[in-house]
């Protein structure tokens, strides 16, 4: 799913929007025993509860596609004749009205989700008549093209508030609140199935995660039954780890600000086109830019065999992932932060036998908040 069918269906979650008539919910105790489950229509609930429900529902589509969501794609037997595509199918078809296939749901999560603290599973069936779209990118609401029928996903942490003072205006003065449990934004959830082309695509859901260092493998083994995605954080070490030990020697300040700044680049570029479908790079691309920097061919042979080996050689990754716009040098006892602009003002070089970053301060330069003179 690109950035435009996730908005589109983001905008569903709004009480006078979406055609959801109840949701389903489980809570969960940290020693991972069902406490609760209800069913909880939508046509009785008050406006500040059906809006708590649909923010939090929302809130897992939300981020950026390809760090925090992420696809998940079922093989073609999957589809066909299996067990996880079986149940989430029936809990899509059932509208989530069949009692027997939502336990069997929740008890596969608990069974699978390990969490610090307690938590609530949520789940919610729309159907959205999805309006007709001209040439011209217009909307006709009286045409729809076909329904999408799909069940949403929102396993969110509960957590003990904090006891504080707040005002009374029946004792009209501040009293004690005692401690209570409330419901956070979701840690993980998904969409199934995949809104793609604008229309209903069974071979893939759609996953989030708001940890892009922890993608919860054990809850898309038991749900999805597919390999779980490299973790975006996890993405980026091994890049990083790819990067050094193939170049070895050939890892200077100059390639990796040059393969930072094309990234960056990339990024901006693909950001300014507000062009829907996520941006990829793949392996070709970065031995390019190696090749461009001068590294020696033995050097790039060596990035491409440790990618392939880390990553698989079909794969492609999001720029965004591998790259953080902020450049930072660090050693032991120094980081300095660089202007990714301005990396001129930095080089390394060796001084009478010791290595030496240095950094031009032309402009002003302050220590603690405080100008400082430089003086010859």
């Amino acid at each position: 799913m690109n950035d435009k069918e996730i908005s589109e269906i983001r905008r569903r979650f709004r009480a006078d929007r979406s055609n959801i008539t109840h949701i389903r919910g489980c809570y969960v105790n940290d020693n991972r025993e069902i406490i609760a489950s209800f069913d909880q229509s939508m046509g009785l609930a008050a406006e500040e509860e059906k809006e708590k429900y649909l923010a939090l529902l929302k809130r897992a589509l939300s981020g950026v596609p390809g760090k925090n969501l992420l696809d998940i794609t079922f093989r073609t037997q999957q589809v066909a004749d299996s067990d996880e595509h079986r149940l989430l199918s029936a809990l899509r078809d059932s509208a989530l009205k069949d009692e027997e296939i939502v336990q069997e749901f929740f008890q596969k999560v608990v069974q699978a989700l390990t969490m610090e603290t307690s938590y609530l599973i949520l789940l919610a069936h729309d159907v959205y008549d999805v309006p007709y779209r001209g040439r011209g990118g217009g909307r006709l609401a009286d045409a729809s093209e076909n329904q999408f029928s799909y069940v949403v996903c929102a396993v969110c942490p509960v957590k003990e508030t904090k006891q504080q003072l707040c005002y009374s205006p029946e004792e009209r003065r501040f009293v004690n609140r005692r401690a209570d449990y409330a419901a956070a934004p979701p840690e993980l959830g998904f969409l199934f199935p995949a809104f793609d082309d604008r229309s209903t695509n069974l071979y893939n859901a759609l996953y989030y995660i708001h940890n892009t260092s922890q993608v919860h493998e054990d809850f898309i083994d038991a749900i999805f039954h597919t390999e779980p995605p490299m973790a975006p954080d996890e993405q980026r070490e091994t890049f990083q780890a790819v990067l050094a030990g193939s170049l070895e020697e050939d890892c200077s300040l100059d390639v990796v600000q040059t393969v930072h700044e094309q990234l960056c680049g990339l990024i901006a570029e693909h950001k300014a086109s507000r062009e829907p479908e996520p941006l990829v790079i793949t392996k070709v691309q970065v031995e390019d830019v190696l090749a461009a920097c001068g590294v020696p061919e033995q050097g790039v042979e060596r990035f491409g065999q440790s990618f392939d080996e880390e990553f698989g050689p079909d794969a492609i990754l999001s720029p965004s992932n591998i790259v953080d716009p902020q450049l930072a040098l660090v050693t032991p006892d120094v980081t300095i932060k660089v202007n990714p602009e301005r990396r001129d003002l930095v080089e390394t070089r060796v001084i009478a036998g010791a290595k030496y970053i240095l950094v031009r301060a032309d402009e002003a330069v302050e220590v603690n908040g405080i100008n400082i003179h430089i003086n010859q």
